[in-house]
């Protein structure tokens, strides 16, 4: 990739697609667990239905990282799946609350709402680097990561709004949006015309996709064996961390609005209002981080919003036992916003570390593994997280985040590869 034809601009555009995403996912986390929760069922199971996006990522995202790799088209390599996931995935998270009253058919929507998200995660961030050269990425991650914390932002602030007008407003409002910024994606971002036409005499695509669906798992296998044989252990190491901070994280998104409902004393709205203020420190930091990321260093940038999003959640802990009333929603209000910067001192420099760990004709692949890790910790942290909910209480939630992202610092500073490189 030459370095004039790199553009700001385009990273830009392409961050509609996290825009759109960050929309429903942030929607999803806020509402749909206590839409679970007020039909009766454990804290554990909620949790565990909140991974079925998750499942399907472990078991999807490296075989479609693999197969976008792959792929050839007129239109490109990457936007091929967002065509196919996007439609199906607006229609059925827009009829979510519909069925909020009967737990099998709200199922049955969740269930292909998130196996549509699945088809196009993957190759949505892997366009990323496919436009943008290394030393540029940390930054592009900002831009891309900006764009996804507006749409957060909105689904937090707005959405909230909504709800209280009628809960269907916020999932309708969230699936439009979805289609209108994967369509931006399509009409104004050109992939490299290398990705764009299929060498005469290659394979049919249903070859590659048989072929291919072999070929990604036994990547990911031969991956992950060369995290374990690596000299260094830096993908090992960075795999983990991501693993763990996700653990701790992920918990939080899932079961704050529930904490604020049985545990503050206030609605599930401004439960999600609240979490708009991390989305809000987010939006105004993630640009930052990404060129903190490049002049610091990737992995001390991380370190340094993992130590800081510790002190925070102990905060908010803190001030849950002892404050109360209007008092408390402006204190975790401000600790969100500034946990919102750490949030993006972790997340922006996290991907262009793991990607730089190989070559760019692997991109997909490894956008696969990143997303494997993560996700791989996303089915696990809700139900243990629910579990110690039903056992100890809501107020094991901020401590059991804290131990995971400390031990997430600690298997960070084992990190050696991942930085920019000049080139690539």
């Amino acid at each position: 990739m030459q370095a004039e034809k790199f553009s700001y601009f385009k990273v830009f555009l392409l961050g509609f697609g996290f825009f759109g995403i960050s929309v429903i996912w942030s929607v999803y986390n806020s509402y749909v667990p206590v839409f679970l929760k007020e039909l009766g069922l454990a804290s554990w199971l909620v949790g565990f239905i909140m991974t079925i996006d998750n499942i399907f990522a472990v078991v999807l995202l490296p075989y479609l990282g693999v197969l976008s790799d792959v792929t050839r088209t007129r239109i490109g390599r990457r936007k091929p799946y967002i065509l196919l996931g996007a439609p199906p995935a607006a229609l059925t998270f827009a009829l979510i609350p519909f069925f909020r009253a009967e737990l099998l058919p709200m199922m049955a929507v969740i269930v292909v709402m998130n196996l549509s998200m699945a088809l196009f995660r993957s190759p949505v961030i892997a366009f990323m680097p496919d436009i943008t050269p290394s030393e540029k990425r940390s930054q592009a991650n900002g831009i891309i990561n900006f764009m996804g914390g507006v749409g957060s932002l909105l689904a937090y602030f707005v959405g909230s709004l909504l709800y209280k007008m009628n809960p269907t407003y916020p999932f309708v409002a969230s699936g439009v949006i979805l289609l209108l910024a994967s369509l931006l994606v399509i009409l104004l971002v050109d992939e490299p015309e290398e990705f764009k036409v299929k060498e005469a005499g290659g394979p049919s695509f249903t070859e590659v996709l048989r072929k291919t669906f072999r070929q990604s798992f036994r990547e990911l296998a031969d991956n992950l064996k060369l995290a374990f044989t690596d000299p260094d252990k830096s993908l090992l190491f960075m795999l983990s961390s991501i693993f763990l901070w996700f653990i701790g994280y992920n918990a939080i998104e899932t079961f704050f609005t529930s904490y604020a409902k049985w545990y503050m004393g206030l609605d599930e709205a401004t439960g999600s209002f609240i979490l708009g203020f991390v989305a809000l420190g987010f939006l105004i930091f993630s640009l930052p981080a990404g060129f903190i990321g490049a002049k610091l260093g990737r992995r001390r940038t991380m370190t340094l919003g993992l130590l800081l999003l510790v002190s925070l959640l102990a905060g908010v802990h803190l001030a849950a036992l002892s404050i109360t009333g209007s008092v408390l929603v402006y204190t975790v209000e401000a600790l969100f916003f500034l946990g919102g910067f750490a949030w993006a001192l972790v997340n922006v420099n996290s991907l262009p570390t793991v990607v730089d760990m190989t070559t760019r004709e692997k991109l997909g692949a490894y956008t696969g593994l990143y997303y494997f890790a993560s996700q791989s910790a996303a089915i696990l942290a809700p139900p243990i997280a629910g579990l110690f909910i039903d056992l100890l209480g809501y107020p094991t939630l901020m401590p059991y985040s804290i131990a995971f992202l400390l031990l997430s610092a600690v298997t960070l500073q084992f990190v050696r590869k991942g930085e920019a490189r000049k080139g690539f």
